[in-house]
């Protein structure tokens, strides 16, 4: 079964960006760069494989069901792609916006059987990470 989750955490950020400035962040803290803004979206997709059977059975479905004519939808950049032994795959993908609903379909109709999907509202973290280790490392430590 498919599942668009979105949790509490990601909406609180996504309900703060609407907040003044002022009620977002300390006012000794310096500001942290915004992303660049593309107007795309990612998403993590966790395909969890059904153990029961084997890679040959598993990819003999996905093969009938058009899932390598299909995926990715034309216009999705795949981020990262990595199995995880004993789960199944995790692919990240970046798109537009108008095309979540195409990839949710494409997979629904490809994989489903085979795998169970999961989907995760994703975002880039990493440069913020890395100002934010290095604001946190000119600060004096606490006592």
């Amino acid at each position: 079964m498919t599942r668009l989750r979105l949790p509490v955490a990601a909406l609180a950020l996504a309900l703060a960006g609407a907040l003044p400035a002022s009620a977002q962040q300390p006012a000794t803290a310096p500001p942290i760069a915004p992303s660049t803004g593309d107007g795309t979206m990612m998403m993590t997709v966790f395909m969890r494989h059904d153990q029961s059977k084997n890679l040959n059975e598993i990819n003999t479905i996905i093969h009938k069901q058009g899932y390598f004519d299909q995926f990715p939808p034309a216009g999705v950049e795949v981020v990262s792609w990595y199995v995880v032994v004993g789960i199944g795959q995790i692919v990240t993908l970046r798109f537009p916006p108008e095309k979540l609903r195409e990839i949710n379909v494409v997979l629904e109709n490809t994989m489903w059987g085979p795998y169970r999907t999961d989907f995760y509202p994703t975002y880039d973290f990493k440069t913020v990470y890395e100002q934010q280790r290095k604001m946190m490392q000119a600060r004096p430590k606490p006592q």
